[in-house]
């Protein structure tokens, strides 16, 4: 296979003898792609080993004709992403974090408006990566991006709740970090005893709730 197979807002690349590349024009277009590669695996219509979205992007690895799939995947009709059914796993949180002032500040919102506005939104995995169980969480509607810090902790705590870009996340385990730091939960976000490991996986709704003080 060579070359690739583009559209406007859709561009396949072919990665190695048995994978594609999929760039999509933004997240919501590789969650929904992700969503559709999904229920086309599931219902028997594609036969591959794994879907592993990103942030602008999904890959497909263990391809038994990428060249086909390449040709034909930019003129699917992929509908919106489907709302959920499952339940809403909920996440205790206090929101004790270092850097609230920054981001009241990034939001234009006073500091006491953080923890309301980011505990009455309902967030959606849709992807992982950076460190085993840290998912990236998007669901902040309508407001600006939050800026990484311009100098990175050299340690995060685990269980930091953290902001960047559009994103939420959480440290799974202490680690160098940018994000800007609104909370702490003592959810377990990575467990290699448990099954599955990670708590977060895309796809998964989370809420974070308030704990009382």
């Amino acid at each position: 296979m060579t070359g690739s197979a583009t559209r406007p807002d859709v561009r396949v690349l072919p990665m190695g003898e048995r994978a594609l590349l999929v760039e999509l024009a933004d997240g919501a277009a590789a969650e929904a792609l992700h969503a559709e590669l999904l229920r086309r695996r599931a219902a028997g219509d594609l036969v591959v080993r794994e879907i592993v979205p990103a942030a602008r992007t999904v890959l497909l690895d263990g391809l038994d004709d990428p060249g086909r799939l390449a040709a034909r995947l930019p003129s699917w009709d992929v509908p919106p992403l489907p709302p959920r059914t499952e339940d809403v796993l909920e996440l205790p949180v206090r929101y004790d974090g270092p850097d609230l002032a920054d981001v009241a500040d990034a939001w234009g919102v006073p500091v006491r408006e953080v923890p309301r506005i980011h505990a009455a939104a309902e967030f959606r995995v849709a992807f992982c990566g950076f460190a085993p169980g840290f998912g990236y969480l998007t669901g902040l509607q309508r407001l600006p991006d939050v800026p990484r810090r311009a100098t990175p902790r050299t340690t995060v705590p685990a269980g930091s709740v953290a902001l960047a870009g559009p994103y939420t996340g959480v440290y799974p385990r202490p680690s160098p970090g940018g994000w800007q730091l609104i909370g702490t939960t003592d959810a377990v976000l990575w467990d290699h005893t448990r099954e599955p490991a990670a708590l977060l996986s895309p796809g998964v709704r989370v809420r974070f709730v308030p704990e009382a003080r």
